[in-house]
């Protein structure tokens, strides 16, 4: 994973692709790494990248954020210096708005993003109503893939309830998470859970494969 010079983050909308891509770029550029991130959460004004610009911006990430974020005003635009991702040396993450219907706007750059080497990731939530039955996450994982114009490399299980989440609530949806892996065809690359619970899941479950994150994005609750 990670070997693409884009990296691109998608999946229903409330599932934590942001946190995931925020998570991810300053993990990248703490080891070294030249990163930028790109927010393409078109969709959805509340939950943004554009609000850990700050926390980024101090690990020597290079935040390339919509015109109108962090404002007042609400209107759709793609980031001014989105098309830089092409021919920048910097790894490029992409957090994409929710659903299909955030990812049309990856359609009309598919095949620059091609060219340039990607890897999409489908993040799955069990506890997001909409696809907590593993058919509709896979028809949620087609929509994308039709919209976008791209391919999902694999899933990312983030299934959790915020900081309300229990090691029983991680270890309850690894089997969904393993079966929207076998009917999509597509690898379970991982399953995240919050820095909190990382003894007692690598004690209870020793043999997944889990990457402990922090719940660092904004909350309206």
């Amino acid at each position: 994973m990670y070997n693409k010079k884009i990296i691109i983050i998608a999946g229903h909308y409330g599932c934590g692709k942001t946190n995931i891509a925020v998570n991810l770029a300053a993990e990248l550029a703490k080891e070294g790494q030249a990163v930028s991130i790109v927010d393409l959460d078109i969709v959805n004004p509340y939950f943004r990248t554009a609000d850990n610009n700050k926390m980024l911006t101090s690990f020597g990430v290079d935040t390339i954020l919509p015109e109108f974020a962090n404002t007042n005003v609400d209107i759709p635009s793609l980031p001014v210096r989105f098309k830089s991702i092409f021919v920048s040396d910097r790894t490029a993450i992409i957090d994409v708005g929710g659903d299909d219907d955030g990812a049309v706007v990856l359609g009309g750059y598919a095949k620059d993003i091609i060219n340039t080497g990607y890897e999409m990731y489908f993040v799955y939530n069990k506890y997001r109503p909409s696809i907590a039955d593993v058919n509709n996450a896979y028809y949620m994982m087609l929509a994308i893939e039709h919209s976008s114009k791209l391919k999902f490399d694999g899933i990312i299980n983030n299934s959790n309830l915020g900081e309300e989440t229990t090691t029983d609530d991680i270890l309850s949806a690894l089997p969904d998470a393993k079966k929207l892996a076998e009917i999509s065809g597509k690898p379970l690359f991982t399953t995240t859970a919050l820095k909190r619970l990382k003894q007692e899941l690598i004690t209870t479950a020793p043999d997944e494969n889990f990457i402990f994150i922090d719940d660092i994005t904004k909350k309206i609750f």
